[in-house]
């Protein structure tokens, strides 16, 4: 197996006390990319979560493919927009 177990350098309390400079070096230490690679994820992470629809704010639209009874994609898509102002639940999940 190539990526074995490794065993955290800290208990978790200890993390749990740590700034996040401290964590970094943590998270550096038991993983396999370098800091630049490290630093550029964390980044691209950050600017994500700027992206990302607070609660209580407006759904973005967005579109997707109608599935039948057997989860297979019917051709038909669908528009959340299209359901504004009634009551719509989504599943998110993989159904493959």
């Amino acid at each position: 197996m190539a990526n074995a177990a490794m065993e955290s350098p800290v208990t978790l309390d200890e993390y749990r006390a740590m700034d996040m400079a401290q964590r970094r070096d943590v998270w550096l230490q038991i993983s396999d990319i370098t800091e630049a690679q490290f630093d550029a994820h964390m980044a691209e992470q950050k600017a994500r979560e700027g992206r990302v629809p607070r609660v209580g704010s407006m759904a973005p639209d967005f579109v997707a493919d109608r599935l039948d009874r057997n989860r297979r994609r019917t051709g038909e898509q669908v528009r959340l927009s299209d359901y504004r102002g009634r009551p719509v639940a989504i599943a998110f999940g993989s159904f493959t």
